[in-house]
């Protein structure tokens, strides 16, 4: 693999990379999972191909790049282990999206049955015993589990060197538990109807900025044993473009196109998520039309039709929400790309990730 990743700098080539070395890990664990026997290889043949099929692998080239940016050396003894390491993130990314369906009760995730939904199948099927729904939630909940078990197996046993592995234990611990808190304060906000947009905010800052963007570029930054300015810099830049990253995120999960995004249209008004784009509507409404304001409570978070969800785009784009939402994204790049241009990464990857950071936040509908 050394011999290919002097090379293999640009995104999709990179992905490919990620892609062989997440492989290899599956066939490595597969004698074991086999041992187990009782259908156990059938389910872990399901997170394999869930992981493989289809993703940019954003978190690993984020943590690439920012390896490189530090001084990593993409020809040295070291490139192999570090990219082995990096592609770990694409497990906890695995176990953040199989428990997030659950959450959010979803049946579909680009574009194929979530996990649960195709679990559930398999036991309606074969006329097992008990709840079919109930059993592919079971199941879903393991592999994801299993996912994030995994991911800390990949970064044991990637090669790294000891200080290397010492530098980056703190900086994954964090980003673990920063992506639940986030999760939970989702959950919560939404259990709660928590409408502000603080609130909404604090959830795109720990469930998606921080472990999208921020952390793995820190990750990245410790793997190189980056001096602490540079991992100031790749944190600030982090934060702004995984916000940025949610906040896109937010208008796709409104107005995005199926075949695009691999979701139903509209998924996040049925599913009652307590969005930026959501809580900057509601405050336009509560200030200018009422009648708006009460429209969109009664509706969010329940079963609406094609037609409602289109009403509800319409209204949320008349409150100016989108129009707000857009301007955050660009404030939020002008700034990150402020810090980026300051910092002391190199040439080339200050290139690389001011072209990320556009692939990641100028996606369209």
């Amino acid at each position: 693999m050394e011999a290919t990743l002097s090379a293999r700098t640009r995104p999709s080539a990179l992905a490919a990379e990620i892609e062989t070395v997440l492989s290899n890990f599956f066939a490595s664990r597969r004698a074991q999972v086999d041992g187990i026997g009782g259908g156990y290889r059938e389910a872990v043949s399901a997170l394999e191909n869930f992981v493989l099929r289809g993703g940019k692998r954003v978190r690993p080239a984020f943590a690439w790049t920012g390896w490189l940016g530090a001084g990593g050396n993409p020809r040295g003894p070291h490139a192999a282990p570090v990219l082995r390491a990096c592609s770990a993130l694409e497990l906890v990314q695995a176990c953040a999206l199989l428990h997030d369906d659950i959450i959010d009760a979803s049946t579909t995730r680009r574009g194929f049955p979530t996990v649960h939904v195709e679990f559930e199948r398999h036991h309606r099927d074969g006329a097992w015993n008990g709840d079919s729904a109930h059993f592919g939630r079971a199941v879903a909940i393991l592999l994801g589990d299993l996912a994030l078990a995994w991911a800390d197996d990949m970064i044991r046993e990637s090669g790294i060197d000891p200080d290397a592995s010492a530098r980056i234990s703190p900086v994954w611990s964090a980003m673990r538990t920063e992506v639940l808190g986030g999760q939970y304060l989702d959950i919560s906000n939404e259990a709660r109807a928590d409408e502000s947009i603080d609130a909404a905010m604090k959830v795109n800052r720990y469930k998606t900025a921080a472990y999208t963007i921020e952390r793995p570029l820190h990750l990245g930054a410790a793997l190189a044993g980056a001096d602490d300015a540079l991992v100031s810099a790749y944190r600030r830049f982090g934060t702004d473009i995984g916000i940025a990253f949610q906040l896109r995120d937010d208008l796709l999960g409104v107005f995005g196109d199926p075949a695009v995004t691999g979701k139903p249209s509209g998924d996040d008004l049925r599913a009652g998520k307590r969005t930026v784009l959501f809580a900057l509507a509601l405050q336009r409404a509560d200030a200018e039309d009422p009648e708006a304001a009460e429209r969109l409570r009664c509706s969010v978070g329940t079963d609406i039709s094609d037609a409602e969800v289109d009403t509800l785009r319409d209204t949320i784009t008349s409150l100016g929400a989108v129009a707000d939402v857009e301007k955050q994204i660009e404030e939020h790049v002008e700034d990150a790309l402020s810090v980026l241009a300051a910092s002391t990464a190199t040439a080339e990857a200050k290139q690389q990730l001011s072209e990320m950071a556009a692939a990641a936040t100028r996606r369209t509908y």
